[in-house]
C-alpha cells in the first residue's frame, strides 16, 4: 500500500467507527418489530437497518419520527433518524398495526 492511500483510508477510519456505532437493526417477523424497545443516543443520527423476514411487506411508519418506508418481503431498508431530543418516539408497522408495534428511545 502506497503511503498516501494509508493516510487517506486512516483520515476516513473514524468515519466508519462512527458509523457502525450508530447503527441498530430492527427486524420484522410473524408482524411483530424486534427489539419492540430500541433504545438509540440522544443528540446523534442514527442508522436504522430494518429487515422485514416476512412472506408480506411490511410499512415503517412513525408520526413522531417522521418516516414512513415500505420494506418489500424478504429484503431490507436504511432509515436514517435523528438526531433526537431525550424522549419516547412510537413507530408502527401500517399493513399490521394491532401486533407491529415499537418505540425508539433516545437517551
Amino acid at each position: 500500500m502506497k503511503l498516501t492511500s494509508f493516510i487517506a483510508a486512516a483520515a476516513f477510519a473514524p468515519l466508519c467507527v462512527f458509523a457502525a456505532d450508530n447503527e441498530f437493526v430492527l427486524t420484522i417477523k410473524e408482524h411483530h418489530f424486534t427489539p419492540s424497545e430500541l433504545r438509540v443516543p440522544a443528540g446523534k443520527k442514527v442508522k436504522l437497518i430494518v429487515d422485514n423476514q416476512d412472506a408480506t411487506p411490511e410499512e415503517f411508519e412513525s408520526h413522531e419520527l417522521n418516516r414512513e418506508k415500505i420494506i418489500a418481503p424478504k429484503s431490507k431498508a436504511t432509515i436514517y433518524i435523528g438526531p433526537l431530543k431525550p424522549g419516547k418516539y412510537p413507530f408502527f408497522g401500517e399493513f399490521n398495526q394491532a401486533t407491529a408495534r415499537g418505540v425508539v428511545i433516545a437517551e
